[in-house]
């Protein structure tokens, strides 16, 4: 018995609204990508450049004046000292705004003095570490827009054991510890760059084992 033409077309618009759902939802038999963002509160402020932590390493630099030069540890009170200038604070400035701080303390002693400065390694406050499942499970340095792809890259991928599904970020949220589910798996197997979010300075990224 033929169908009917307006049956068919009936039926042809069904098929289609179907298949597109399925497109939408994630239909495909053996799961798929989830293609749903992670819900992760960021950091109220984030600075495009690099925010000098505690257990940095400064590379000072006086112009004209080396003697005043020298290399110097953040202290954990968030303070460094260099000849001429005791105890500046430094954490949770740029390098720039530290500079340019150093030369108003230096000017008391010198005529317009120069001071640059460089960031020779980078405490653990200013780095993202990874932990779990993962082939070289390390701390890698943040710097600005790094993705939880690029830190996956980093340490060599997920290990053959890993549950990268149920992996989460450890973040510190005003001085409370905030957890954010991320499926790992999704990302770095399936391409799903939903799960590509933003990391920041001081996140634990952990790959827990897989249940056998």
């Amino acid at each position: 018995m033929r169908m009917a033409s307006g049956n068919r077309g009936f039926v042809t618009r069904l098929a289609c609204i179907l298949l597109a759902t399925c497109a939408a939802v994630g239909c495909a038999s053996g799961g798929g990508a989830s293609g749903i963002a992670p819900v992760c509160p960021e950091p109220e402020i984030q600075s495009p450049d690099y925010v000098i932590g505690a257990g940095d390493t400064l590379q000072i630099f006086v112009w004209r004046n080396p003697e005043l030069s020298s290399t110097v540890p953040v202290r954990p009170d968030g303070k460094i000292s260099i000849p001429l200038v005791e105890d500046m604070p430094a954490v949770g400035k740029t390098p720039s705004q530290l500079a340019r701080d150093l030369e108003g303390q230096l000017s008391e002693y010198l005529r317009s003095p120069e001071v640059n400065i460089i960031v020779a390694n980078q405490g653990s406050s200013n780095q993202i570490q990874i932990v779990g499942m993962v082939r070289q499970p390390q701390s890698v340095p943040y710097r600005a827009d790094i993705r939880v792809l690029d830190v996956m890259i980093a340490v060599g991928g997920l290990h053959e054991y890993a549950a990268g599904n149920r992996s989460k970020i450890v973040r510190q949220i005003g001085g409370e510890s905030t957890e954010c589910p991320i499926r790992l798996d999704d990302l770095y197997t399936d391409g799903d760059m939903s799960q590509n979010i933003r990391v920041y300075p001081g996140d634990v990224l952990v790959v827990p084992e897989a249940r056998f």
